[in-house]
């Protein structure tokens, strides 16, 4: 099984700089990421290049330990890579300070976690505006109620968390990533806490979402969760190994059980 995305192979979406950058959500270059020194070191990613085109639903899949959950971490600006460079937008992350690298995290990039992380105190509307007042913007009322009405929840507005189904709580995140209108949505095992009709419930919004221009980049290890991108991304020890497009479930699995079985 050939690698995609590494020096000496393709680059993910289409060759290496055929991809106008206006059309490109994500641009990675070389990227490693190794932790620890010497004899000790683990290289989590070893000089991955891909881009991600805008507006679309790429999957990343891969082994535990295949370098998924980094490589999600380092393209949105949540770690910096040991080497090589990580573009969102017109913006290389690689290159700016920590407090410019947090201004934009909260600007242009929005998070789902397999966690809600909803603060309980809070009603979903509150929750919602969080992140604009984080970055020191006076939310309109109007506007978070939009964003709610988007994931179908603008009735539940005064609820708090422990008022919600799990379903309903992940809406909130959700909309609370979405209210900054994001770049690029990451997930990272958005559904993994979730059973699998409001799971699908979910990745049917997110697939809407991407329908109307919105760029979505999830970690999953569902092969059905998968099967809602425009594109999956099979990672094994730090390198993209392989990529499969217009996926359904049942290829996705294939491709994992070819992935475990094949040699590095």
């Amino acid at each position: 099984m050939n690698d995609i995305g590494t020096n000496s192979a393709p680059t993910y979406g289409i060759a290496t700089n055929s991809v106008p950058t206006d059309c490109t959500a994500v641009r990675l270059r070389s990227v490693t990421r190794s932790y620890g020194k010497g004899a000790a070191a683990v290289t989590a990613l070893d000089r991955v290049t891909l881009d991600i085109p805008k507006g679309t639903f790429t999957a990343v899949m891969g082994p535990s330990g295949s370098g998924k959950s980094t490589l999600l971490q380092c393209t949105a600006g949540l770690d910096r890579p040991t080497s090589g460079t990580v573009t969102l937008g017109d913006r290389e992350l690689t290159a700016l300070s920590e407090n410019k690298l947090t201004l934009l995290r909260r600007e242009r990039i929005g998070f789902v976690f397999q966690a809600f992380n909803l603060l309980p105190s809070l009603t979903a509307e509150q929750n919602v505006a969080l992140p604009l007042r984080l970055a020191g913007r006076r939310p309109k009322r109007g506007a978070v109620l939009d964003v709610l009405e988007r994931v179908g929840l603008r009735e539940r507005a005064g609820h708090r968390p422990s008022e919600l189904s799990g379903g309903q709580q992940q809406r909130v995140a959700l909309a609370r990533a979405l209210v900054t209108r994001p770049d690029v949505l990451f997930g990272d095992e958005p559904t993994g806490a979730l059973d699998s009709r409001t799971g699908r419930e979910v990745l049917t919004l997110l697939r809407d979402m991407v329908d109307g221009g919105q760029t979505v980049i999830m970690v999953t290890h569902d092969p059905m969760a998968a099967s809602h991108a425009d594109r999956v991304l099979f990672l094994a020890d730090g390198r993209v190994r392989d990529a499969l497009d217009s996926p359904t479930a049942d290829r996705v699995a294939e491709r994992m059980t070819a992935l475990a079985v094949a040699p590095c």
